[in-house]
């Protein structure tokens, strides 16, 4: 059997946890760095190795991964004195997993390629962390083919669905709509339900009772249950980083000359939720916000 490839890890969030123990599980050994260094507790235990700054991560890789948090946490984590482009090789392939705007990985990746012959995939990904932990993600991928074909390797023991959307950006367009599409529906998930309990049926079984038809969905399925049995900690996504993405839908949209009232909508919705210092609670909590809603309907009633 072949030596299984060194793959150095950037940011270990939520979701950079689960990867990096995934490819852990798989037998590759795994080079980590996280802004707040704490966070490699969570993956050191396991086998991973901690590294002082991005740059040591990529001089010790054949294939180097980030998951970080935005546009600008992957322009520090590239091009800062300390970051990857100052020990990456040319044959060393760049697999950005993060969520970013399209425009911006164009620039990255050119500049990268001029400065150190080194190749960008962006790769974000959809799922949540518990399909990261067992590999059944999905992931939108964007880049040269050969380049996507490399991260394959990879990529195929992350994930169970992995297109390849066209070039560089490609992946990061697709995730633009991808988010637009979970956005709105967890927004329609806390009204659903809301109705339903309102209306005093059984919530719960909803999702058993709409499976097969044409409302049916992994958000009615996985979603839908954890915001009915209010089960929110530890949390599964962020609600400040679900606002994040909404509003680059939203900028994105009117980019290109469109005016969307559904994810308008879906983004002032998150907004106001945030904004009542809600930024660390899992995203799923926004039927919170419809439950205070209510509460103070009928207190004025």
């Amino acid at each position: 059997m072949a030596a299984r490839k060194r793959i150095g890890f950037v940011g270990i969030g939520l979701m950079g946890e689960a990867m990096t123990r995934r490819l852990l599980d798989k037998g590759y050994p795994v080079t980590v760095w996280n802004l707040d260094p704490e966070r490699l507790d969570t993956v050191v235990p396991f086998g991973a190795v901690a590294a002082q700054s991005p740059a040591a991560v990529t001089a010790q890789s054949d294939v180097v991964m980030m998951c970080v948090l935005h546009t600008a946490a992957v322009e520090r984590c590239v091009f800062e004195s300390d970051g990857i482009v100052t020990t990456i090789k040319p044959d060393t392939l760049l697999v950005d997993l993060s969520t970013a705007d399209p425009k911006g990985t164009r620039q990255m990746a050119t500049r990268l390629k001029a400065q150190t012959g080194a190749n960008w995939v962006d790769a974000p990904v959809s799922g949540g962390p518990l399909a990261a932990r067992d590999g059944t993600m999905t992931v939108m991928a964007g880049g040269a083919e050969g380049d996507v074909a490399a991260a394959m390797e990879v990529l195929a023991d992350m994930a169970r669905n992995v297109t390849r959307m066209g070039p560089v950006g490609a992946g990061q367009t697709t995730k633009i709509l991808n988010q637009a599409i979970v956005g709105t529906s967890y927004v329609l998930m806390a009204e659903a339900l809301m109705l339903a309990e309102a209306a005093g049926i059984d919530a719960a079984l909803l999702p058993q009772c709409l499976a097969g038809g044409h409302a049916d969905s992994s958000l009615l399925q996985r979603l839908y249950p954890q915001m009915q049995a209010r089960d929110f900690d530890p949390p599964r996504a962020y609600a400040r980083q679900l606002l994040k993405d909404m509003k680059a839908v939203s900028v994105f949209a009117q980019g290109n000359g469109l005016d969307l009232t559904l994810i308008e909508q879906a983004v002032h919705i998150y907004a106001d939720y945030v904004a009542l210092g809600h930024e660390m609670t899992d995203a799923a909590a926004v039927v919170k916000l419809y439950e205070m809603k209510a509460r103070e309907s009928t207190g004025k009633s």
